[in-house]
């Protein structure tokens, strides 16, 4: 290994990747180029390759850490998370992001089935990372912890003559993501180096970036999002990422003044959390290309309050599984569709399939499929999983295309709700809902009934202050009528005061259905709506 650490002579392109190639290339050429702004410090180009150097040294000279070990992160977002992920590319590592969100037993399972043999943490989370590795060791494994600045607080050691280190090959496994677990037990997605570059490809054309961009990061990186829709892309062209340890809206907002960023990533609640901030009417928005969007379906007031501004709100679709840049609305594009999810990035395949397992017809509904070059390789330890079938990833998201080809999802396969035959999404009673005065927050799911098979109940988490009698059914019902079919109103709402969500902040629709299913049962059928 060499670089800027310890006198070594100057690495050769040629002892590099193609993943690593471009920040290499970077800190040749460009050495003083800002790369990373992090808790105040500017990293530039040069630096943040002396870092990986120095990482990678660490990893094999005093943790043993070979190709193909696994090798974990337990913290808030922090820059030697992304000097860790690329030491692993050196050394043909896996680098496993871990869920600070989760409880303990959650993450000791999770490190037990990815066979971890280091968690690196903060100091936030230094007591989760020492539980995780004594369960670890409870089960007859061996997993080390340590602060995640051990990573570089002393100079690399030099590089073992038994074990020198060379480009590796394209198809190595790099990132072992694993999933929610909103249905049932995470899976872990393996991600080779080539499938990060070609996801950075997708994120370039996505974006349409430039060196000259600079990306303000402030969702976790544990989750593909955070760490590949941007972030990566961004390092991996020369552009500038301001990075935060984690999002609050007030920071996001005043990074917009003292940053300066031209591209920025949200979901959801981050962009609700912006909207009601009260330094949102006065903020500054002109520095911003534009905001792109993913994690579920974008509420279409929170985009129209963005292009009020002047600013595009596209949309990114993927999973975890993807990559996860799949499906784009480009900046460019973000204002003539809002709400759609946009067209499928050069080098991934889409398909919408009916329940045959054969493609539907143009405008029909089905469910979406994808092959891509920056793909996952499959799932940890389980090679046949049926949701990834001849290269092919089956979503459970269900879209439809138009004569253009241009992608609307429309929700869950799983969350469908089926009304006397007719068909019924979720997701447009929930849009229609967001919009409405009084409503923080909302969820629409299908309960059985004798009659209809399924009828459609809205779960409403009412704003401070709101008028709770005009989110009752009937008032709502009348209100929703001029805009939504009269089959999908709710025939019930329920009025809670938060909504089971996942550690990624999706909500658990199958935990919501039980609960409204075991309320229903207790009341002896369904009512007028209430509060549970």
């Amino acid at each position: 290994m060499s670089g800027a650490c310890g006198g070594r002579p100057h690495l050769d392109a040629a002892s590099v990747g193609a993943l690593l190639r471009p920040l290499h290339a970077l800190a040749d050429t460009q050495p003083q180029r800002p790369a990373l702004h992090f808790r105040g410090r500017t990293i530039g180009y040069a630096k943040l390759w002396s870092r990986i150097e120095r990482v990678a040294a660490h990893l094999l000279a005093d943790w043993g850490i070979a190709r193909g070990d696994r090798v974990a992160t337990l913290c808030l977002n922090h820059d030697l998370q992304l000097a860790l992920l690329f030491a692993c590319a050196r050394l043909g590592a896996i680098f496993v992001p871990l869920n600070y969100r989760l409880a303990v037993p959650e993450l000791a399972a999770i490190a037990a089935h990815a066979g971890v043999r280091a968690i690196f943490h903060d100091d936030a989370h230094a007591d989760a990372a020492a539980a995780v590795a004594r369960a670890g060791e409870g089960a007859g494994g061996t997993v080390r912890h340590a602060h995640i600045d051990r990573l570089i607080d002393s100079p690399a050691p030099p590089e073992p003559a038994e074990a020198p280190i060379g480009p590796m090959p394209d198809d190595t496994p790099l990132l072992l993501v694993y999933t929610s677990g909103t249905t049932g037990q995470p899976k872990g997605a393996l991600h080779t180096q080539a499938a990060l570059l070609a996801n950075a490809r997708a994120s370039w054309w996505a974006h349409d970036m430039r060196e000259t961009d600079h990306v303000l990061s402030t969702l976790p990186m544990f989750h593909v999002g955070g760490l590949c829709i941007q972030t990566v892309p961004a390092l991996l062209l020369g552009a500038q990422v301001t990075l935060h340890e984690r999002f609050t809206p007030g920071a996001w907002l005043e990074a917009l003044a003292q940053a300066r960023p031209t591209l920025s990533l949200m979901v959801p609640a981050t962009l609700r959390a912006v909207l009601d901030h009260p330094g949102w009417a006065g903020a500054d928005l002109t520095v911003l290309r534009g905001v792109m969007a993913g994690s579920s379906t974008i509420p279409r007031a929170y985009i129209d309050a963005f292009h009020a501004r002047g600013v595009p709100l596209g949309q990114v679709y993927g999973a975890t599984e993807t990559g996860p840049v799949s499906i784009v609305l480009r900046l460019s594009e973000a204002m003539a569709r809002p709400g759609y999810a946009g067209w499928p990035q050069p080098e991934a395949q889409v398909r919408l399939i009916g329940r045959d397992g054969e493609q539907v017809a143009e405008g029909e509904v089905g469910e979406i499929c994808i092959r891509a070059s920056n793909l996952m390789q499959g799932y940890w330890r389980e090679p046949s999983h049926p949701g990834f079938v001849d290269g092919w990833f089956r979503s459970g998201d269900l879209g439809h295309r138009d004569a253009d080809g241009c992608i609307e999802v429309v929700g869950r396969s799983k969350d469908m709700i089926i009304s006397g035959g007719e068909n019924i999404y979720p997701a447009e009673i929930e849009n229609a809902l967001v919009a409405l005065p009084g409503v923080a927050e909302c969820a629409v799911v299908g309960l059985p009934d004798p009659r209809w098979g399924e009828v459609p109940v809205a779960v409403i988490v009412p704003a401070p202050h709101a008028d709770r009698a005009a989110l009752a059914t009937e008032p709502l019902r009348e209100t929703l009528a001029a805009r939504i079919a009269r089959f999908k109103l709710p025939r019930e709402v329920v009025l809670l005061d938060m909504l089971p969500k996942s550690a990624l902040g999706k909500v658990l629709k199958p935990q919501l259905r039980a609960t409204l299913e075991a309320a229903r049962g207790n009341t002896g059928g369904s009512g007028g709506g209430g509060t549970i």
